[in-house]
C-alpha cells in the first residue's frame, strides 16, 4: 500500500512566511506615508500660525497707528516696521527653538551610543529625520511676512482715512476666515466653529488696539 505524500503540508509554512513578509512590508509602507502626511500637516499647519499671527499682529499695528494719525504713509510705515520686526522675531525663535531639540535628540542619541544601546548609522539616520534650523527660520519668517502683506496691501492704494480702515478690516477678515478654515482641515475640527472663534479673535485684537490708541491720544499725550 502506497504512503500519501505531504508535499502540500511542507509548503504551507513557506507561504505562510511569504504572506507575512508582504502584508509586513504593505504596513511599513503604510505607516511611512502617514508619517510623512502628518510630518508635512504638521509644517502646514506651523506655517498657517505663522501667517496667522504675521496678519492680526500687523493689522492691529496699523490699526493702532491709524487710530491716531489718518494720514497712509504713516499707517503703510508702521505695518512695515511690523513686518520686519516680527518676521525677525518669528525666524529667530523658530531657530533658537529646532536648534535646541535638535540639541537634546542628537544627545540622547549619543548616550543610548556610548550605552550600547544605539548605533552610528541610526545616529544619521536620526540627523536626516530631524528639521533643519535654518529652514524652519526662513519657513517661520516667510509665513509671518505672507500673512503681515495682506493689511499692507489692502490699504497701500487708499487715501481716504475711513474707506481704508473699513478695507482693512475686511481684507483681515476673509484672510482670517481663510486661514481659521485651512487649519480646521488640517486639525479635523469643526470647521465653523474654528473659523468663528479665529475672527471674533481678530476682531477683538484689531478693536481693542485701536480703542486704546484712540484713547491715550485724546489724552494729549500724543499730538494727533
Amino acid at each position: 500500500m502506497a504512503t500519501p505524500t505531504t508535499v502540500d503540508n511542507l509548503d504551507h509554512p513557506s507561504i505562510k512566511h511569504t504572506n507575512l513578509d508582504v502584508e509586513s512590508q504593505q504596513t511599513q509602507e503604510t505607516t511611512e506615508v502617514i508619517f510623512d502626511y502628518a510630518k508635512r500637516a504638521q509644517w502646514l499647519r506651523a506655517a498657517l500660525l505663522g501667517a496667522n499671527d504675521g496678519l492680526l499682529s500687523t493689522a492691529s499695528l496699523m490699526m493702532g497707528v491709524g487710530a491716531v494719525r489718518q494720514d497712509v504713509k504713516t499707517m503703510i510705515l508702521s505695518g512695515m516696521a511690523g513686518l520686519v520686526a516680527g518676521a525677525c522675531s518669528m525666524a529667530i525663535g523658530e531657530f533658537v527653538s529646532v536648534y535646541s531639540q535638535y540639541d537634546i535628540e542628537m544627545s540622547q542619541i549619543k548616550r543610548e551610543i556610548t550605552n550600547g544601546l544605539s548605533t552610528y548609522d541610526l545616529l544619521e539616520d536620526k540627523k536626516n529625520e530631524l528639521p533643519s534650523p535654518t529652514k524652519a527660520a526662513v519657513a517661520s519668517a516667510s509665513a509671518f511676512a505672507v500673512g503681515a502683506a495682506v493689511p499692507l496691501l489692502a490699504a497701500a492704494f487708499i487715501n481716504s482715512y475711513h474707506v481704508r480702515l473699513v478695507v482693512v478690516v475686511l481684507a483681515v477678515s476673509m484672510a482670517l476666515v481663510g486661514f481659521g478654515g485651512l487649519s480646521a482641515v488640517l486639525g479635523r475640527g469643526p470647521i465653523v466653529k474654528s473659523t468663528l472663534r479665529v475672527l471674533f479673535g481678530g476682531w477683538v485684537a484689531m478693536g481693542v488696539t485701536f480703542g486704546l490708541t484712540k484713547a491715550v491720544g485724546s489724552t494729549g499725550l500724543i499730538n494727533a
